[in-house]
Parts: C-alpha cells; structure tokens; sequence
C-alpha cells in the first residue's frame, strides 16, 4: 500500500499546487473548513485560482485568506454574505462569481464525483440561475440543466483517517467534504486523528480511502463559531414562563 501520510500541509501539497487551477474546498461556514491546508497555499503563493466552496471563509479566517492575499480570480459558491472583503472585491469587478443554489452546489459536486456531466432540476428555473443554460419540460415542467464540477485539487478536513485514507467526519463537519473528496483529481485530507489500519468498522467509513491521495495530520484545529449566542442558565427551581 503506497504511503498516505504526510508530514506537514505543504508537504501534503507539494507538486500538486500550480497557477491556474481549480482547487475545492469543503466546509459549511466555519465548520470543516480545512484549516491547515489553506495557509500552506496561502505562504505557497499559487494564483489565479478558481475557488469552489459554500462560501469563501470569515474575515480573517479560512479562504478569506487566499481572497485578501489576491490569489484567488473566481469564486464558484453558494453564499457569500458576512465577508465585506469579497463584497467590495466583487463590486469592484476584481473577482468573478458563479452563484449557485446550495442544493445545486452540491449536486454540480457530487455529479463531478460520480462522472455524471449534467442533469436537470427545478431550482433556479425563471430567475437569472437559468441565464443561458438549457431548459427542457418533464412532464409538463421546466427543469434547468446544470453541469458538473471538478477540480484540479480538492482539500477537505475530517476528523479522523486511517493509512489507506478511509475518511470519518465528525457531525456538521460531514457537510460538502465528502463530495468534494471524489470530485478532485488530488484529493487531500487533513484530519485531527490518524488511527491504525483497521480501526474502522466499515459501515462507519464516510469517504473511502480510493478517493484520497494524500492525509496529513491537522496544525491547525480552531473550529470557530460565527456567531455564539447564549442565554443565562435558569436557576434551581425556577419555572420558565
């Protein structure tokens, strides 16, 4: 079995980065966004990436880094509210944008990982999402067609893996990363845990391993929150009105 594991995130992309290319990212939010990989092309200096993603980070954090350091040229997304830093970028004609449906996203993903080129959906039929793409009725309805999407690379963050790159994601983390783990022609992995071979109980594999190429052990494992809110703990005793 061919060694999986790097030893750092730039190892873990070494040789497969290069000007130009499409690289997805998973993560929804902040949550599973690979945290480690991001800087290393972010000090790597790769530019005039197309960016597939939910959306493109918080300000600060995650591909925001990449968007403020000037490297990326395309973002193909499905949100991109609370980032000022993409706002002004966009409205200064500095940074395309192909907006998507979430659901469509994630389709567009899971087809290019399935080697399914196009299919149809109701999504997006009548507003400017069907602007010159082809629409046909099904059974006296209109359905768009959407094509697939593929990368040159795709970065995805789990929880744990083992030498063969079986994939565990942990709860909202499971979110784009599997999909995108089988639409990249390079996958790498960045988990908090390598686990020996064998540790996995099959029916718990997520994402297996024939779909990654590279694993490397996280540095970097914040998982921030957007937006935290609390309410004051209730007292012994007493009745919420």
């Amino acid at each position: 079995m061919p060694n999986k594991i790097y030893e750092n995130p730039a190892a873990a992309l070494e040789g497969v980065l290069f000007d130009g290319m499409t690289i997805m990212s998973g993560g929804f939010g902040l949550s599973g966004n690979p945290e480690s990989l991001i800087p290393a092309i972010r000090d790597a200096g790769t530019k005039n990436l197309t960016i597939i993603s939910n959306n493109c980070g918080a300000d600060g954090f995650g591909l925001w880094m990449l968007l403020n350091n000037g490297q990326i040229r395309k973002m193909i997304s499905s949100y991109v509210g609370e980032n000022k830093l993409f706002e002004q970028l966009y409205l200064d004609g500095k940074l395309e944008l192909e907006l998507n449906p979430q659901g469509t996203l994630a389709e567009r993903i899971r087809a290019g990982g399935a080697g399914i080129p196009a299919f149809y959906t109701r999504t997006g039929v009548g507003t400017v999402v069907a602007d010159g793409k082809p629409t046909e009725i099904f059974e006296g309805e209109e359905y768009v067609r959407e094509t697939w999407l593929r990368a040159d690379l795709s970065i995805v963050k789990a929880w744990r893996a083992d030498p063969a790159g079986n994939l565990m994601f942990r709860k909202t983390a499971r979110n784009f990363n599997p999909n995108m783990a089988t639409a990249g022609k390079v996958t790498v992995a960045e988990v908090e845990e390598i686990v020996p071979e064998g540790s996995f109980d099959p029916d718990c594999i997520h994402t297996p391993g024939i779909f990654v190429d590279r694993i490397v052990k996280a540095t970097v494992n914040e998982k921030r929150i957007e937006k935290l809110t609390t309410r004051p703990r209730e007292t012994s005793g007493e009745i919420a009105a």
